[in-house]
């Protein structure tokens, strides 16, 4: 967990966050100035009740359930963000708890659905204006909840004693569909529930994917299973098959312009030989379907040695070289 952690702080000290999001707006559009600093430059374990230190945690990254509280030092208009995750089960549920943004100086708490960062936001394939939920002068009155495990707090209280104060919870997730990874370790499964959509699984990270189970354009949603395994079919998508796994990379959040090593699809139980060595700021499987099937897939992720980056079947960006 630490380890993830630290490694979301050195990614994202790359570049500097002064955005908030608007409905209808491009998203990523800097708004006001922000003094150049570190992105999350120290994360650390949180209590359940803190007081956020934006000279510490302006930017913030945290698995913690618990009450946060801000208070605006001084009225200067930077921008901070409470970046949220939690298990790939879980979904993020934040309830402010009392907020006293004024609205008329540029003040403003937006919640995020998803996480936005450097103008991009995960996950991309289902984005919508619902997902954003802007507030100042006024708390908002419904408890806000997350379609996956990962959600933001974006703000900017321009006014000197202002703030806000939010419980964060983790919830169980039914049928969670989009991921974000902890870290590039673990067995993870994507199943579409026979529903139409795309489904993902994003590490932050460079990682080894290996599929361990594959059952993605076979499971009739009314018939029965075939009896005959077809094993791993490749580039399905060249084939013109609807239902496909995509296993690639991305330069950053959203998997919509990731980088494709292969689409696989069929009926596969054993595991496959060896993995896709992915080395990439992002790692990323997606699952595609077309709600005639039952899909899933089941992958195990792993974190990159040097050897294995010289070796890796994908490295983002080098095309553009």
């Amino acid at each position: 967990m630490r380890a993830f952690l630290y490694f979301i702080a050195v990614v994202l000290a790359c570049d500097s966050v002064n955005s908030l999001l608007f409905p209808g707006k491009e998203y990523g559009r800097q708004r006001n100035s922000a003094p150049a600093m570190s992105l999350f430059s120290r994360v650390r374990r949180l209590p359940r009740h803190r007081i956020i230190d934006p000279t510490e945690d302006c930017f913030l990254v945290t698995s913690e359930e618990g009450e946060l509280f801000f208070k605006s030092p001084s009225d200067v208009p930077s921008v901070c963000g409470i970046y949220m995750i939690a298990e790939a089960d879980k979904r993020i549920e934040v309830i402010f708890n009392y907020l006293d943004v004024p609205c008329d100086n540029g003040g403003l708490v937006a919640w995020v659905d998803g996480w936005e960062l450097n103008g991009q936001v995960w996950p991309a394939d289902v984005w919508d204006d619902d997902r954003v939920v802007e507030s100042c002068d006024q708390r908002p009155k419904r408890k806000l909840l997350s379609r996956q495990n990962a959600a933001l707090v974006q703000y900017r209280v321009p006014a000197q004693g202002k703030g806000f104060a939010i419980t964060i919870r983790h919830l169980r997730n039914a049928k969670p569909c989009n991921v974000m990874l902890f870290g590039a370790e673990g067995v993870y499964t994507l199943r579409n529930h026979g529903e139409t959509g795309n489904c993902s699984v994003l590490a932050v990270s460079p990682a080894a994917v290996r599929i361990l189970d594959l059952n993605v354009g076979q499971a009739v949603k009314r018939g029965r299973l075939l009896d005959v395994e077809t094993g791993t079919i490749h580039h399905c998508t060249k084939r013109g098959l609807p239902d496909y796994v995509d296993i690639g990379g991305a330069g950053g959040l959203d998997h919509t312009k990731m980088e494709i090593l292969d689409s696989v699809c069929g009926l596969d139980s054993n595991e496959a030989r060896r993995p896709a060595i992915i080395a990439c700021e992002d790692t990323v499987v997606r699952l595609v379907s077309s709600g005639r099937y039952h899909n899933s897939v089941t992958l195990a992720f792993a974190p990159l040695s040097a050897d294995d980056i010289d070796h890796a079947d994908l490295i983002c960006g080098i095309n553009d070289l």
